[in-house]
């Protein structure tokens, strides 16, 4: 990600004004969230201090964004279709910079639309600060973003997803991701680094495939390395066996920029991978799926018509 980007995302957070905070965050009544690992956590790294949950002083369409940090133990929390049950899934990952994780805006809203609309949703609350960090300047010291920890979690519920689908009436050969920001480039590294497991096996669903069928990134992050020639992370690596993928983008995105989702659709469409993208004149970065005026805050209708397209959701 080019240095500016990197100053202005660690600028945008760190001026963000919050208030109230409380400790660890729990999904509204009636949910239940679970860990993910059944022991210790692989690979588990210091956090600066325990998990909390901050409230934002500044609105994004008419309301505060609720987001948690310092998250060391991961879990899931399946929110079940409302009615009818399509038998797609999709597991969401929240952006934050890999700081932190817009809890509601970019994580619980997702999961209420698409269980409205017959898909089961799993939030996955992954491990952040999950890269390299100095806590001091608060910037990262490499430009090749590489999210280790959280692509781990990430493996490891996809395929407990698939593991759980008949308990779950989900279609094993139906699941996707779905994030945004931090999290849209988390979509892009499940999507290309499924073959094998960063991680030790752990229990029988670790013998799931952990490959998504389908991806959404929204406003995605860390994906182009610079230049005219809109070079991607060597840690996304594409290939043709990467699923289908849709890409949401606002131009005046000055936080990740256009350049992000445009230098994985050329890697994508290179490939020979399905890829669909649509990019809007307004909308900035993190409007997650809050309507206000701007047309990009309808695209999950767009993505509604996509799933049928590709198939996962029948005509």
């Amino acid at each position: 990600m080019p240095k500016p980007l990197i100053f202005a995302f660690c600028f945008l957070f760190a001026c963000r004004g919050v208030s109230a905070q409380k400790s660890v965050w729990h999904p509204s009544p009636g949910q239940t969230q679970v860990p993910i690992w059944p022991g210790a956590v692989p690979n588990a790294q210091p956090v600066p201090g325990l998990e909390y949950v901050v409230r934002s002083k500044g609105l994004i369409g008419g309301r505060p964004v609720v987001s948690v940090s310092n998250v060391s133990g991961p879990t899931m929390t399946v929110y079940s279709p409302n009615g009818r049950n399509t038998g797609v899934a999709v597991v969401v990952f929240p952006g934050g910079g890999f700081e932190e994780l817009a809890i509601d805006l970019e994580g619980t809203e997702a999961c209420d639309w698409l269980t409205s609309e017959g898909i089961t949703c799993v939030l996955l609350k992954y491990r952040v600060p999950s890269l390299p960090y100095d806590w001091h300047c608060k910037c990262r010291p490499d430009d090749f973003v590489k999210s280790s920890l959280a692509l781990e979690d990430a493996q490891r519920t996809i395929g407990l997803v698939r593991f759980h689908a008949a308990e779950w009436h989900i279609d094993p050969h139906k699941i996707g991701v779905l994030g945004f920001s931090a999290g849209g480039y988390l979509v892009a590294e499940i999507s290309t680094n499924f073959e094998r497991r960063l991680y030790s096996h752990v229990d029988a669903a670790d013998n799931e495939s952990c490959r998504p069928d389908f991806a959404v990134g929204v406003y995605p992050g860390h994906l182009w390395v610079g230049g005219d020639a809109y070079r991607l992370n060597p840690n996304v690596p594409v290939t043709r066996q990467t699923p289908p993928t849709f890409l949401v983008q606002a131009e005046d995105d000055h936080v990740d920029g256009v350049n992000q989702s445009v230098a994985y659709f050329i890697a994508l469409r290179n490939a020979g991978v399905p890829v669909e993208m649509h990019i809007y004149a307004q909308g900035g970065h993190a409007f997650g799926l809050r309507r206000t005026k701007f047309p990009v805050t309808r695209w999950p209708q767009l993505m509604e018509t996509w799933l049928h397209t590709i198939g996962m959701l029948s005509q």
